[in-house]
């Protein structure tokens, strides 16, 4: 019985399904019949010289968009010559347009050429005319005082140049880019200039559990660095990753060569330690790798001598081979120290000693008649001109005396060498005016320091 029923509802209820169908199909638009001949526009614009347009229209998959075009208008393409794709144009467009993420814009720049109407000699404006495109974005149609047909900004360079029933061609001498093409390439540049990849060393496996070892927290910006200062000097490449996060130069990181560069600029304008100055200049490596530790974040205090005190060294304490690298780096303190911090330090804890760059040498401080002492033998020097530069990376304070390595360090590192030991006999030499930069610039090359 209710198969029954549903058997006369359905018999029922098809003629006024048939009947609404018609009616549906009545209204939606016919679609065009797209029946291209040999004749039409759209094969002379792929068989005609204009091989570069001709190309970028099948990579943007427009063939058939074009064909429903030319079957319902009249149209007008604007072609660009061979030239304008070729070599005028910027290769960084070109390769976006080319890119496959990209071809919606490829569609428009194409579709944007094509105007659905017929615009020949005869119908072309005097005056500047807005023309609707195949695109979202106008065309606006002119001619100069000399008669000259201009598309955009772009020169009529062959006008009529292939003429059909269904569509004309107009060379043109230029691409014409419409505005959201353009702002579409701004901003996929703007975003891959952004979007570099931060580079990550590689995984590092713990020896002692054969597992990858964990990376290390990210680090505040301004602190201080993880390795001490020794680890950085090691021969060989450095061990910083990067260089340290501060508040220099325009990626936020410390520039340590231009600040070492501005210290020793302060030298010389400052007066007095010319001969400091030009052994920084002449020794290269020194000043390099004073800059690559304040670049990683490391702090130095350079105990400056004066040019009297350069002119007291003599010959027989530069003639240690690399001596000139071992004067200056006991002359410079891996921490950063001002005037008032030194001086507060001896008056608290009497003498204090101070690490140096020539390991393991230390450097001894103490007060003495209202200043800063340094050394504690025979070879002493007071701080002479305070804080000469300071910028919270690297200080320099002006002393008046070479500072030598303590005999009794220098005498324990002989006694662990060999078991007899002679006393050696003291020897009063001549001194010579500036013989340590000689010294250093005959060791680099040069005949004579200027």
């Amino acid at each position: 019985m209710a198969s029954a029923t549903i058997y006369l509802t359905f018999f029922f209820l098809l003629p006024l399904f048939n009947q609404l169908t018609t009616a549906v199909d009545a209204a939606l638009p016919a679609k065009p019949v797209t029946q291209i001949n040999s004749n039409s526009v759209l094969v002379a614009l792929l068989d005609s010289r204009y091989t570069e347009l001709a190309e970028l229209v099948e990579k943007a998959l427009l063939l058939q968009t074009l064909e429903q075009a030319v079957a319902l208008h009249n149209i007008t393409i604007f072609a660009p010559r061979n030239e304008a794709l070729e070599r005028d144009l910027d290769p960084e467009f070109k390769r976006f347009l080319l890119e496959p993420r990209n071809l919606r814009s490829l569609q428009t720049l194409l579709l944007h050429h094509i105007v659905p109407t017929r615009l020949g000699v005869s119908r072309w404006p005097n005056e500047t005319t807005r023309h609707d495109t195949l695109s979202d974005d106008p065309l606006h149609l002119s001619a100069n005082l000399e008669f000259v047909k201009l598309v955009g900004s772009a020169e009529v360079v062959s006008v009529e140049d292939v003429v059909r029933t269904d569509g004309i061609i107009h060379g043109i001498g230029r691409l014409l880019i419409p505005k959201s093409v353009q702002q579409d390439f701004n901003t996929r540049r703007s975003l891959r200039a952004i979007s570099a990849i931060k580079p990550e060393g590689a995984p590092e496996v713990d020896p002692r559990t054969n597992r990858l070892k964990k990376p290390a927290p990210p680090v505040p910006v301004g602190s201080a660095p993880v390795l001490p200062i020794y680890s950085a000097m090691a021969p060989g490449p450095s061990l910083a990753p990067a260089p340290a996060p501060g508040p220099g130069g325009p990626h936020h990181h410390f520039d340590g060569e231009s600040q070492v560069k501005d210290f020793i600029q302060t030298l010389l304008h400052y007066g007095g330690y010319n001969e400091m100055a030009d052994i920084l200049v002449n020794l290269t490596n020194l000043a390099t790798e004073m800059g690559k530790l304040v670049s990683e974040g490391y702090v130095l205090t350079v105990l400056a001598p004066n040019d009297e005190a350069m002119a007291k060294l003599t010959t027989d304490q530069l003639a240690e081979p690399g001596a000139p690298e071992k004067i200056m780096y006991y002359h410079i303190l891996p921490e950063y120290q001002t005037e008032e911090s030194m001086y507060n330090a001896v008056r608290r804890f009497g003498k204090i000693q101070y690490d140096t760059l020539h390991v393991p040498h230390k450097v001894v401080g103490e007060e003495a008649d209202g200043s800063v002492k340094f050394g504690d033998g025979e070879e002493t020097a007071y701080l002479f001109d305070p804080d000469i530069y300071i910028d919270g990376r690297i200080s320099v304070q002006g002393i008046d005396g070479v500072l030598f390595p303590s005999p009794t360090e220098t005498n324990t590192k002989k006694s662990t060498e060999s078991v007899t030991t002679v006393d050696p006999v003291k020897v009063v030499p001549k001194s010579r005016r500036g013989k340590l930069m000689e010294v250093a610039c005959r060791m680099i090359g040069f005949s004579t320091c200027r």
